[in-house]
């Protein structure tokens, strides 16, 4: 079935997508690997401030290209999702419900996802092009001496995912 997720979200719009939906996101969307993740623990850890709020947002798992002349942005695919596993259980339980990224996820993902009212969407690979022509906007909004792994608030129109780990827990490998 197919689903719109407009972001930020509303709780009953996550419960209402489920494991194999096609899901159309449009609205804003931070981006983060691994690095990104790992700073975010530490805050969490240290008590410090987030950049941002992670009720109602989602992250996705990508690392830009830059951008040509006239564009917002380079190609913009979904990087493996399992960089993020470590410290994913965390930022769930701390609020973080929606990721989009590429690939499979380990069981304590999976737990977390289930446990908290999570959704893992996933993004297809080999499609950058497709996804940089979704982003209309684009911004680091923190830790720009990451370069490429810097945090990102984008904005996006008809983001097209897949839902692969949905709220309830249930795993599409279809």
């Amino acid at each position: 079935m197919m689903r719109k997720l407009i972001l930020p979200y509303a709780e009953e719009a996550i419960a209402s997508i489920h494991a194999g939906d096609d899901v159309i996101i449009s609205g804003t969307v931070y981006v983060g690997r691994d690095q990104v993740h790992r700073r975010l623990c530490e805050a969490l850890e240290s008590g410090l401030a987030l950049p941002f709020s992670f009720p109602g947002n989602a992250i996705y798992y990508m690392g830009p290209s830059p951008a040509p002349e006239g564009a917002v942005i380079g190609a913009a695919g979904p990087t493996t999702s399992g960089r993020m596993d470590p410290f994913s259980p965390r930022l769930i339980a701390a609020g973080l419900r929606v990721m989009i990224g590429k690939g499979p996820r380990k069981e304590p993902v999976r737990k977390a996802v289930e446990e908290h009212g999570a959704l893992y969407l996933q993004a297809y690979g080999g499609c950058g092009a497709l996804y940089s022509s979704c982003i209309i906007s684009s911004e680091t909004i923190a830790y720009p001496e990451l370069g490429p792994e810097a945090l990102l608030r984008i904005d996006v129109r008809d983001f097209p995912a897949v839902c692969i780990i949905d709220s309830r827990g249930m795993v599409y490998s279809g």
